[in-house]
């Protein structure tokens, strides 16, 4: 499976209106719609079918963390959207990742997250990991790869080490930031273009483009970058 853009947007909202509109407005240069806790939280398997009608491939990116029998009843209660990637923590280990694609739609892939782009060293540190930010990310990697997973999620600083290690992974970027953009709750970051000249398949940006004047001419730009 192939998008015809890997620019995916995310759209953290909790606003069913708000994400249609947003999609509406950016929907020709992007590759496919993100869609996180919030905006499931808040409104469920029928504001995914909503987004869906836009026809773009839909990302729930909603890191399905738990016993591998909950997993796998969670991601088969999902398969009837027809997502085209759900994310699943690498940390719940390699049984629950092989149940997650086990029970996962044959045309969904499962990208496993390795560390969020939210941490740094110290935090890994004070969770009792004695490991660089790379070497876990490398780690967490090589399980999900040999899980059978689709590919994994981490941040531009790790990709192409990811890439190196699995070139046919599908490997999706998180909190890339456009040159001159503030970095926000982020706290490893890299610009669109760096991140897919070291090997992501999949770019995922938000505010840069969801809170921007004109979100159409914000993704425009980014997307020219590419």
């Amino acid at each position: 499976m192939s998008y015809h853009s890997p620019l995916f947007v995310a759209l953290d909202t909790d606003r069913l209106d708000h994400a249609r509109a947003l999609a509406e407005a950016v929907r020709h240069h992007v590759g496919g719609l993100k869609l996180g806790l919030e905006f499931f939280a808040a409104n469920g398997p029928a504001g995914v079918r909503a987004m869906a009608d836009l026809d773009l491939p839909i990302f729930l990116d909603l890191k399905l963390h738990d016993i591998p029998n909950t997993v796998a009843k969670a991601m088969a209660a999902l398969a009837p959207l027809q997502p085209a990637i759900v994310t699943v923590h690498a940390a719940g280990g390699r049984a629950m990742m092989e149940e997650a694609k086990a029970a996962a739609p044959e045309h969904t892939r499962v990208v496993a997250v390795t560390m969020l782009t939210s941490l740094d060293t110290e935090d890994l540190r004070a969770m009792g990991v004695g490991s660089s930010l790379a070497e876990q990310v490398e780690r967490l990697a090589a399980n999900a790869r040999d899980a059978g997973l689709d590919g994994i999620v981490c941040s531009g600083e790790e990709v192409a080490m990811a890439h190196r290690a699995w070139p046919k992974g599908l490997l999706v970027v998180p909190g890339v930031r456009p040159a001159d953009g503030p970095v926000g709750d982020q706290k490893r970051v890299v610009t669109p273009r760096e991140a897919r000249d070291r090997g992501a398949s999949v770019l995922v940006v938000g505010r840069p483009i969801t809170a921007a004047e004109d979100p159409d001419a914000a993704a425009r730009a980014i997307a020219a970058t590419l």
